[in-house]
């Protein structure tokens, strides 16, 4: 059972305690098998975080421009360089007992961070899937992309922890409708290659993050064969 929160719109410091909470909850005298799985979606405000292989170099905007902007910036502990956060994007926060899942799934031993990598993956592939959106995996790059005109495109960027007992944090985020003149800021993922796109680009519609949330949900239900419910409906904490 994976029960999920829709916690709206939510300062990115907030968000991260809240994780740091929940897997340290698993990681006490019980073990993480005591509680259930969650995934936390929300938004953030406009910010930059750089994980743990962040290069300052891959930030563009200096201070002051940032300022004007409205975008803070984090150093944070997940795997990965720069990305961005704003509103119209989906982010999604799974903590999960990856010993288990994978012990039960998989027959594993000890958690794979690159199978959890490619199940996230394949998540945001079958959401967008719903949205007649073709996603792909880019080889050689961690995230979701989508080909365009312009070529290969990240929709969807991920970085994730595993802490030492197999409790994950961090996770992913979709671009659904977020303005995309914020990744002019930075290198998004340090690849200089490849730009970025949304799901609104894709389409040429915009989309509420709402309307994407129940296609996510049901989209790790089938990648990761286990029973997802909704414990904090949408509608209760959504702020436009």
């Amino acid at each position: 059972m994976i029960e999920v929160e829709w916690l709206g719109r939510l300062d990115y410091q907030v968000a991260w305690q809240r994780q740091k909470d929940l897997v340290a909850e698993r990681e006490g005298a019980d073990g993480p098998a005591a509680l259930p799985d969650k995934l936390l979606l929300l938004e953030h405000p406009p910010t930059y975080t750089l994980g743990r292989r962040g290069h300052l170099g891959n930030l563009l905007w200096d201070e002051a421009e940032r300022k004007r902007r409205g975008i803070a910036v984090y150093w944070v502990d997940r795997g990965g360089d720069v990305t961005y956060h704003g509103p119209g994007q989906l982010v999604g926060y799974p903590i999960l007992d990856l010993r288990r899942l994978h012990s039960e799934q998989r027959g594993l031993a000890r958690p794979d961070l690159r199978l959890y990598l490619r199940q996230l993956e394949e998540t945001l592939i079958r959401a967008l899937a719903v949205f007649k959106v073709d996603a792909y995996r880019y080889p050689g790059y961690t995230g979701v992309w989508v080909e365009t005109a312009a070529g290969p495109r990240k929709i969807a960027a991920i970085g994730v922890k595993v802490s030492g007992q197999g409790v994950t944090s961090h996770g992913f985020a979709l671009n659904v409708a977020p303005d995309l003149s914020h990744f002019a800021g930075i290198v998004p993922c340090g690849i200089h290659e490849h730009g970025v796109t949304s799901l609104a680009e894709m389409i040429g519609e915009g989309l509420s993050i709402t309307t994407v949330l129940p296609a996510v949900a049901n989209a790790f239900r089938q990648t990761l064969g286990v029973e997802v419910r909704f414990v904090t409906p949408p509608h209760s904490t959504y702020n436009e």
